[in-house]
């Protein structure tokens, strides 16, 4: 069995994240999604895989088709790993601030 994906790696690649993009505010089936970008749904449909291993997208299969949905609540990955890196570095700007500053 292999180890699921991270968000880290669905949002490595610039088409993933316009399809996360075009998926935040809109259920679109997968040929819909497709018809969004200049590849083949094949493409697309890798794509796609490495998005639901991650947990950001659900695709619901009705039918022939496959209902896509973006699910946001787990890019709070993204945004705490962010806040957390932007503290350290403020922190770390300060310092460097205050040693620039008591040396005048």
């Amino acid at each position: 069995m292999t180890a699921r994906r991270d968000v880290f790696q669905a949002i490595a690649d610039p088409t993933r994240r316009a399809i996360i993009g075009l998926l935040a505010g809109q259920t679109l089936t997968l040929s819909a999604v497709s018809e969004n970008f200049k590849m083949s749904q094949p493409a697309i449909s890798k794509h796609m895989h490495i998005l639901v291993e991650c947990g950001l997208v659900v695709m619901i299969k009705q039918g022939r088709e496959r209902h896509c949905t973006a699910q946001l609540k787990v890019l709070a990955e993204v945004t705490l790993w962010a806040e957390r890196c932007q503290a350290f570095w403020k922190d770390r700007l300060d310092t460097l601030e205050n040693l620039i500053n008591d040396d005048k």
